[in-house]
């Protein structure tokens, strides 16, 4: 059966204090998307409100292209499941074996304050199944946080730092710095020593990466996770087997001969 990831997308485009737009960054959907469509995956789109999710212009500007995303332009199949993302309302976490948050700013406004994402993520690392998140991506942990004050207590996680967002001059547009409200809640939020390199945080479940460079590699991170369980799984399920066999022979080395009549 083929395994399924959920892609989480922002709806929120505005961004504070100016007229420039926000949504989706494009290469950390992409990236991640065609990372997991090559290993075998099958890959379905939510976002808040449903439909095309905004995308950050600046993410399609030339020095920002990937060839993830010039590889989307020529997808049809792909755009046309980005234009119409199912409503996070209407997804059900048991038809998915992990979920994925790309960033772009988006997700510090919506996916940070919706409960439907919130009770996503406790559904989907209750049921043993992954969480992956990156950039702002992350934001939607909040949510998560808010209705279970403690969760991210000493978890260890990445999302896109203070120094970065300072040097995006992004800093005074937004309504908080994703690092330091994370801090405040008590996750250790790990990043690279150098600003705008990959780097990508694992803490049991919970798989974050802390950039745009870093969609790749966390999407490699989840696929990796999600083939650990898979074989893990498979040992404990074969090793049942192997019980049961051993009751089997145990059994026919104990039991009487029908074959032989009594005198």
């Amino acid at each position: 059966m083929m395994k399924t990831i959920l892609m989480v997308l922002t709806s929120h485009s505005s961004m504070e204090n100016t007229d420039s737009k926000t949504g989706v960054w494009l290469g950390e959907f992409t990236d991640p998307y065609y990372k997991f469509i090559d290993a075998g995956y099958q890959v379905s789109l939510c976002s808040p409100k449903g439909g095309r999710p905004p995308v950050d212009p600046m993410s399609e500007l030339t020095e920002h292209i990937t060839g993830a995303n010039r590889r989307f332009q020529d997808d049809e199949a792909a755009k046309h499941d980005f234009s119409h993302t199912t409503p996070l309302n209407q997804i059900k976490s048991s038809d998915y074996d992990a979920v994925f948050y790309p960033g772009g700013h988006g997700p510090i406004w919506d996916l940070a304050t919706d409960n439907n994402s919130g009770m996503l993520i406790h559904e989907f690392l209750d049921a043993g199944k992954p969480v992956a998140a990156v950039c702002h991506g992350p934001a939607a942990l909040i949510s998560a946080e808010n209705q279970r004050p403690g969760f991210l207590k000493e978890k260890v996680i990445s999302a896109f730092s203070n120094t970065e967002e300072t040097l995006v001059a992004r800093s005074s547009n937004v309504p908080y710095m994703l690092q330091s409200k994370l801090e405040q809640f008590g996750a250790q939020v790990k990043t690279a020593l150098m600003p705008f390199l990959s780097h990508v945080e694992r803490d049991g479940l919970l798989i974050t990466g802390q950039n745009p460079l870093s969609a790749g590699p966390a999407a490699e991170a989840l696929i990796e996770m999600l083939e650990s369980l898979a074989a893990v799984r498979s040992n404990e399920s074969k090793t049942e087997e192997q019980q049961w066999q051993e009751r089997a022979d145990k059994y026919m080395e104990t039991k009487p001969d029908s074959t032989v009549c009594p005198d």
